[in-house]
């Protein structure tokens, strides 16, 4: 009778999940009213009253306050509970340094190299699927921000999830 191992491909979690304990400095802050749903491991920016949004297109490196974490909360869609998202008003776990699987979605990260942020879709020159606030391991000049104080501190695993670290503390 043949064996088989599940898991046998080691992945970095899922989107969101800390994944160094001992540095991790984070704060909840209020999703603010009427914002575009916050899913787990994107950038987001505070606002002048506390709030937190999605990392935008006229966002700059400076506005930079952190990634929202993957927190235990209910669910609002069965099957996609670890890839889940902050709505409007809700209380969104933000880690603001430390260790945390997110999504590269172009490049290929590489330990101790720059994390950038999408601010720009252009055809023929942005991937395919590309969103703004999407990270990445490249310089795509024009269409995305070098994050400052953000390091990628792994590469990707075959869903495209790498480590990054918050080497210097982003917002309030």
């Amino acid at each position: 009778m043949p064996g088989t191992t599940i898991g046998i491909n080691m992945t970095y979690g899922y989107p969101g999940q800390a994944s160094r304990q001992g540095d991790e400095v984070s704060r909840t802050r209020p999703v603010a009213a009427g914002a575009t749903d916050i899913p787990f491991g994107a950038p987001v920016v505070q606002k002048d009253d506390g709030s937190v949004a999605l990392f935008g297109a006229t966002n700059t490196a400076a506005d930079f306050a952190g990634i929202a974490m993957r927190k235990v909360k209910s669910a609002k869609v069965y099957p996609y509970q670890n890839f889940g998202y902050y709505t409007a008003g809700e209380p969104c776990d933000v880690l603001q340094r430390g260790g945390i699987s997110a999504t590269c979605a172009w490049g290929t990260p590489k330990v101790g190299a720059k994390v950038y942020v999408r601010t720009k879709i252009v055809g023929g020159t942005s991937p395919a699927g590309a969103k703004v606030g999407d990270l990445g391991a490249v310089n795509e000049a024009g269409n995305c921000i070098e994050l400052t104080g953000v390091k990628w501190s792994s590469t990707a695993d075959v869903r495209s999830v790498a480590e990054l670290t918050i080497v210097t503390r982003q917002g309030v």
